[in-house]
């Protein structure tokens, strides 16, 4: 059978499944016959080593033996609990089995029979028999009470994730009777393939999954599902249609551009000046521009948005640069247009809080073309805000917005230029697996003279010590920020906060301006303090991680994250990056409690061992995974069955198939040819 034939066969065709397990099913996304034998078992009990009664807690394993039914009696309120007094087999040792509300027990344990015995094993106090209460039991023939039949007879029993009224009785019953209506389920890969890489067919695949010999079986059944699932994944990703009309001119550089990169005072680095070229080559094909841009932290991912719309505005398209908050934007409005100034570029400004004769004057003008380069938040995509020509489209800190939402604002153009930029980078592998539909740059290089910034833990007895170093700093004339995770004090008194500290901060260091900056401050209040800042009048901010991205001042040279334990390997990086943005050596320190948990400890090593943000997003990958790793969950790719995205071998995995998927579609973009017939098939 094909999928499409499986998916078309409701569980409830399935004897036993009923309204209420269908409801419970579908919790869990289960549908169809496809759905069901596709679900992945989320661990396996191994039932193959045998654990005697009172022998559970020296071995480690839970009680799975062999028992005979001595007594059994009802009890409770209106006798609907069992309870049985067994004897193991094996050591002759007795237990009782509490079987509350499970008056079918009755029926199927019966005194002097033999059963199979799989629970844990409730505390042992000493003053009677052991006692089960949470257990799986099934009868065992008296012939059958040897030591291989029982390593055969148990084996590795999935266990899955339930819902509703399921049991894991129930969902193996009905698992089982699926897999019995199916003869055989089809390839869903070309057989070169399997041959390549060494995997088992798809229906043996899925059976060993649910039913294994040994764990042998679950790799390989892991391994071709797995390995199917990220085919396809890169298929649906690289199998992309030339939808522009635009006709492909040759790549250039344009005067303006040349004059404006020329006027800076700094060179560009290398990777900038890379990324531009591959920019550029992108913006001259007649198929559009579909690129992430992720850098680290101070590396100049900015600056190359600004060039590329400089690039694509004398080619008399708009620009429409978006990203995810007010502040940010505003930011980078007030950095366009300085920046700017000079070439003739009409810049905008456009977020929900332009509104009535400003907002009409504004939108009338984008839309009749007067507005080169818009900069704002999701207000960019709001119904009423239309462009004469938008051709490329740029989102800052893209992680930050849905699918959908960066759909919207690229809907506005016809087929315009994208590029997402992240400060968050991702390990590349990753990257080509989210975004595989993506050409992706990197931006590495530090601008010239940049020092590392040096980072230490700091604990409750080196704080004042660590204050004491601040006050050298701000003595040399440089600024500081303190961030902490709560504006106000918390009712427990264990989190120091911004409003708190402010007062503290502000008499330990009373011969500077200090300011607080939090995200309950007006916009306008936020920027005057953040100009303050950047212009040297204020020399310390007391602030949340509203600080954390888009603030350039080079004068500030220490950092100091409070209860750093408290937030991710990510931002922590995000916010160490506020400083070490000049020639001036800087210092980031990271306070945390007595006592931080084994992940937070992992994080603050890490951080305090490199400043490289792609070797903290792969350390950030294995200690989180990758569903809590930022921005992946907006991509809609934490939900693989399979593969698992924070395994090395996985990765690996990914890797090939994007590379046979790449190879396919090169020698036979419209899948015509017969090997590639079950691609066609499965992509239908």
């Amino acid at each position: 059978m094909t999928d499409s034939e499986l998916k078309a066969v409701s569980i409830r065709q399935l004897t036993g499944v009923g309204p209420k397990a269908q409801s419970a099913y579908a919790a869990l996304g289960i549908e169809n016959i496809e759905d069901l034998v596709l679900f992945r078992p989320r661990g396996y009990e191994d039932r193959t080593h045998r654990v005697c009664i009172g022998n559970q807690v020296s071995s480690g394993f839970k009680t799975n033996t062999i028992v005979r039914v001595i007594r059994k009696s009802l009890f409770g309120k209106g006798l609907k609990s069992v309870k049985a007094v067994v004897q193991d087999t094996e050591n002759n040792v007795r237990g009782e089995l509490l079987g509350f509300n499970r008056m079918f027990l009755d029926h199927v344990l019966h005194e002097g029979e033999y059963y199979r015995l799989f629970a844990d094993q409730m505390p042992y106090r000493g003053t009677g028999p052991y006692q089960f209460s949470q257990f799986d039991i099934a009868p065992v023939r008296e012939e059958d009470l040897v030591v291989s039949e029982f390593v055969v007879n148990g084996g590795l029993l999935p266990v899955y994730s339930l819902s509703g009224t399921l049991t894991q009785t129930a969902v193996r019953r009905d698992i089982k009777n699926a897999l019995n209506r199916i003869d055989r389920i089809e390839n869903d890969l070309p057989e070169k393939l399997y041959a390549k890489y060494r995997l088992t067919d798809r229906d043996s695949a899925i059976r060993k999954m649910h039913n294994p010999r040994n764990e042998e079986d679950i790799r390989q059944a892991l391994r071709t599902l797995g390995f199917s699932e990220v085919f396809y994944m890169q298929m649906l990703s690289l199998r992309r249609t030339d939808s522009s009309h635009r006709r492909a001119v040759p790549k250039k550089i344009y005067k303006a551009e040349q004059d404006f990169i020329d006027s800076l005072p700094f060179n560009l680095t290398g990777d900038q000046i890379k990324v531009l070229d591959e920019i550029r080559e992108d913006m001259s094909k007649g198929q559009p521009m579909n690129r992430l841009l992720q850098g680290d932290v101070g590396a100049g991912k900015t600056l190359v948005a600004w060039i590329s719309a400089l690039h694509a505005i004398q080619e008399k398209r708009q620009v429409a640069f978006m990203a995810p908050t007010e502040l940010l934007a505003r930011q980078h409005a007030q950095s366009a247009a300085k920046l700017l100034e000079k070439t003739g570029v009409n810049v905008a400004y456009l977020d929900g809080q332009v509104q009535g004769k400003s907002r009409r004057l504004l939108l009338q003008a984008l839309k009749a073309g007067e507005v080169d380069l818009i900069i704002g938040t999701h207000a960019l995509f709001s119904k009423d805000v239309e462009y004469a020509d938008l051709g490329y489209v740029i989102i800052d800190e893209q992680h930050r917005f849905g699918v959908e939402q960066r759909r919207a604002l690229s809907e506005k153009g016809t087929n315009p230029d994208i590029l997402l930029m992240t400060a968050t980078p991702i390990p590349r592998t990753l990257a080509l697996t989210i975004y595989g539909n993506l050409n992706v740059s990197t931006i590495k290089t530090m601008p010239a003279g940049r020092l590392p910034i040096k980072t230490f833990r700091v604990g409750p007895e080196r704080m004042d010590e660590m204050y004491k170093a601040v006050g050298e700093e701000l003595g040399r004339g440089h600024q500081v920020y303190f961030v902490y995770p709560r504006i106000e004090e918390d009712e427990t008194g264990e989190l120091r906060s911004v409003e708190e500290m402010f007062g503290k901060l502000a008499e330990r260091y009373s011969g500077y301006r200090g300011a607080m900056i939090h995200s309950r401050l007006e916009d306008d209040l936020k920027i005057e303090i953040l100009n303050d800042f950047a212009a040297g009048k204020i020399r310390f901010l007391v602030a949340t991680s509203v600080v954390e991205v888009g603030i350039d001042v080079p004068n500030a040279t220490v950092m100091v994250i409070d209860h750093a334990d408290m937030f991710g390997l990510s931002a922590l990086h995000q916010l160490r990056g506020r400083v070490g943005r000049s020639t001036l050596q800087s210092w980031c320190f990271l306070v945390h409690g007595e006592d931080p948990t084994e992940d937070a400890a992992k994080r603050l090593s890490v951080l305090r061992q490199t400043n490289d943000g792609f070797v903290i997003a792969e350390q950030d990958l294995r200690i989180r995974g990758p569903g809590e790793m930022s921005g992946l969950r907006q991509s809609g790719f934490t939900n693989l069955r399979f593969a698992a995205l924070d395994r090395e071998k996985d990765l690996e995995m990914i890797k090939c198939a994007r590379e046979e998927v790449k190879a396919i579609l090169e020698e036979d973009p419209g899948l015509i040819k017969m090997e590639n017939a079950v691609i066609r098939r499965c992509l239908q």
